[in-house]
């Protein structure tokens, strides 16, 4: 059977992560509300870890910005645009590793640890609370966390609905309509509440669930589809002032789980 990383490395290597979070709406949506959330946290001068950061879209920002990053990527092709990508940049340091083992970091190193991608690719429950409680670890009493996942829901209505909902649907549910989680799956996706449960026990505190996207992928889809730079702009507003509602979480692809570490 193929390993995690086989299995991650091998999507990632066909897929052009370096242009997803400004190709498409929805892309740029994700990326300018968890940018709002990071400025929200972030003092000058904070270090900051990102965990799974990719090709560098946020570390370089934050990078260029003051910020003291450091950022960890596991997959090979990602992690050598992620060296282009930053080459030059003053305060960033990228580093090859992996998510659920972070013991090349001193406890408490980091202001804010980001942790953007990791969760959506890790099934095992050992793994993904090696994952947590790492970047728990090295964060610094009082310092912010920043996790996202992607709901169950989203993943159907964004992916399913194009004549393959029964496929997807035997995908993320059991027959009794339970989430399914396994490694093959590439991509798993939590009930809102499932996700936040994961934290229970742990020294944090819970600061806010919000919405990154909202139903934006799959609305982006259709035909008719049309929305102006200007429009956009006051779209990116409006949905600020709403992705933290509950009703409408579990429509979102991507969300942020942001806490405070507190022991």
């Amino acid at each position: 059977m193929s390993t995690r990383t086989e299995i991650i490395s091998g999507f990632y290597d066909l897929a052009d992560e370096d242009s997803r979070l400004r190709r498409s709406r929805h892309g740029q949506l994700e990326y300018a509300v968890t940018m709002k959330y990071i400025h929200r946290f972030a003092q000058p001068g904070s270090c900051v870890l990102e965990i799974g950061a990719g090709t560098g879209r946020y570390s370089v920002a934050l990078a260029n910005e003051g910020f003291r990053v450091t950022a960890v990527e596991l997959v090979e092709s990602n992690f050598r645009i992620l060296q282009k990508n930053s080459s030059g940049t003053v305060h960033l340091q990228a580093i090859q590793g992996d998510a659920t083992d972070l013991s090349g970091f001193e406890n408490e190193s980091f202001d804010i640890t980001l942790v953007l991608g990791p969760l959506y690719h890790l099934y095992e429950k050992e793994d993904i609370h090696k994952a947590i409680d790492e970047a728990i670890r090295v964060t610094k009493k009082s310092g912010i966390l920043f996790f996202a996942f992607i709901s169950v829901f989203g993943i159907m209505y964004a992916n399913y609905l194009q004549g393959n909902w029964a496929s997807g649907q035997a995908e993320n549910f059991t027959k009794d309509y339970k989430v399914r989680h396994f490694k093959e799956q590439l991509f798993t996706g939590y009930d809102i509440v499932e996700f936040e449960k994961l934290f229970e026990g742990k020294p944090v505190q819970w600061i806010v669930t919000t919405g990154t996207d909202g139903i934006l992928e799959p609305t982006e889809g259709r035909s008719d589809f049309e929305i102006s730079d200007q429009d956009f702009m006051e779209f990116v507003d409006w949905y600020l002032a709403f992705s933290e509602k509950r009703e409408l979480l579990g429509h979102c692809n991507h969300l942020l789980y942001v806490c405070r570490r507190i022991g």
